[in-house]
């Protein structure tokens, strides 16, 4: 079975059309053997009244003779594929147009010469003792065995082409069934991957019942978009109500840092609080960061990007903070720098997170990968390092906002480097994983990749790269710790 015609011969539709195509083709054979068998028994009734009737006028004969003559004169005139007269007369001899011969499957009826047809068919037979004979009358049955023909060509030429009908109409049915069924799980789909604007709209076309599944599908997207729209606002405006007090806190603090009269020791509380200050700074810039993602538009500004120039860039830029820590930052470039349709800068934070990530959390000596690989229809960007890794059980967890592992916090962050990725990520329809770099040993390390998707042919060949800038190097410097 072809797989485009697997789903539907298993959908609702065609399921439920299958047990009225079986009901009527289970009534249509039972009128037709009916049917049938009255048309046959009404046949066979006046084929018996006609040899009654046959048989009566051959009584009337007054001897044997001429019983005799009677049936030889009607056998000449007879055609003994439609009758049959035999009378074998008190003498042995024989009169009629056939003969009666008994073997061991039943009577048969044999030409009276070799020179005659042989008689083939059923027939319908009334034997007599008469005048001292015996005469036998017999009428072919043909018409009968003609009706069964014709009932099957009934059979064929009306039942079949009916099932055949039936079945394709369930199959078309159960097409555009399959087609809103599809539509509304497309629709589920992309609000479970975030797409809160996603909607089924079902038409006024639809069935009451898939019309009615629809609509409850758009209210339940209206009602969890505004709730995670006002979820959004809420963060939003915290952090900006709460942005002028901290600049303010932050004038104050270095006011009182040029103040002569500061003791040495509280000049390093003051040092310390203006410390706490920056990484709360940092919090609220990286929220309102993902908010504006989130909330924004960044579609519009979608151009082609050379995500092989990219990490090149990246990874020269990072390159001298990897060998301050003793560690190697390597750049594994493919063999064909693959095209994608986003925006740069957030592109570039994303990959600025992922390497300033692996850094921050991989001790002195540790290596980090970042390769690109060009699949059917699709690019892997994966950064990997050989540090500690993260449990398999925290990899959902630490995509979360604000969220930080236990032996993370007692390191620079704040826990959004990676929501901030997952935000760029969705944005570009992308798809996020996190997985063991190395599995089954002691520093399993941790692998981050994102899988974009290609642009058509078309519009790749008709594209080219947006040139390098310096929007993506700025963002780098505002990015946010992971873990």
């Amino acid at each position: 079975m072809r797989p485009r015609l697997a789903p539907l011969v298993n959908s609702t539709p065609f399921r439920l059309a299958l047990p009225l195509v079986a009901l009527f083709s289970v009534a249509s054979l039972l009128g037709l053997a009916a049917a049938f068998a009255v048309t046959q028994r009404s046949f066979e009734q006046t084929v018996r009244a006609d040899l009654n009737q046959d048989m009566a006028g051959f009584r009337a004969a007054p001897s044997a003779g001429a019983l005799s003559q009677l049936v030889e004169a009607e056998a000449r005139d007879t055609d003994p594929g439609r009758m049959i007269l035999s009378y074998i007369a008190p003498n042995r001899r024989h009169y009629g147009n056939a003969l009666i011969a008994r073997t061991a499957e039943g009577y048969h009826m044999v030409s009276p010469s070799a020179e005659a047809p042989q008689i083939a068919g059923r027939y319908l037979a009334l034997t007599a003792s008469l005048r001292g004979g015996q005469l036998t009358v017999a009428r072919s049955l043909a018409e009968i065995d003609a009706l069964r023909d014709v009932f099957q060509r009934i059979l064929l030429l009306s039942l079949v082409p009916a099932i055949l009908l039936s079945l394709s109409v369930g199959l078309y049915l159960a097409q555009r069934s399959a087609a809103r069924v599809g539509r509304i799980a497309e629709t589920l789909e992309d609000l479970t991957g975030g797409n809160l604007e996603a909607r089924v709209s079902p038409a006024s076309s639809w069935p009451a019942d898939l019309a009615q599944i629809g609509a409850k599908v758009d209210a339940m997207a209206s009602a969890q978009d505004a709730s995670v729209t006002a979820l959004r606002q809420v963060s939003s405006d915290i952090a900006h109500d709460l942005k002028t007090p901290i600049q303010r806190v932050a004038v104050h603090l270095d006011d009182l840092t040029r103040a002569p009269s500061l003791r040495p020791k509280d000049r390093a509380l003051v040092d310390t609080a203006r410390a706490e200050l920056d990484g709360i700074v940092s919090v609220f810039h990286s929220l309102l960061q993902i908010t504006q993602i989130e909330t924004g538009s960044p579609r519009a500004r979608f151009a082609p990007v050379d995500l092989g120039t990219l990490a090149e860039t990246f990874c020269e830029l990072y390159e001298p903070t990897a060998a301050e820590r003793g560690q190697t930052l390597r750049l594994i470039p493919p063999a064909t720098s693959p095209v994608i349709e986003g925006d740069r800068g957030l592109l570039g934070q994303l990959l600025a997170n992922l390497i300033e990530n692996a850094l921050r959390h991989t001790p002195d000596g540790a290596e980090v990968t970042v390769s690109l690989e060009t699949t059917e229809g699709q690019a892997l960007l994966a950064v990997a390092d050989t540090g500690p890794g993260i449990p398999e059980a925290e990899h959902a967890l630490v995509i979360r906002r604000l969220y930080r592992m236990e032996r993370s916090r007692t390191t620079p962050g704040n826990g959004l480097g990676l929501s901030l990725v997952a935000s760029v990520a969705s944005v570009h329809d992308a798809e996020l994983r996190l997985m063991p770099n190395a599995p089954g040993s002691d520093q399993e390390g941790l692998r981050v990749e994102v899988t974009f998707p290609l642009p058509h042919r078309s519009e790749a060949s008709s594209a080219r790269p947006a040139p390098d800038g310096n929007a993506a190097l700025i963002g780098a410097g505002r990015s946010a710790s992971a873990r």
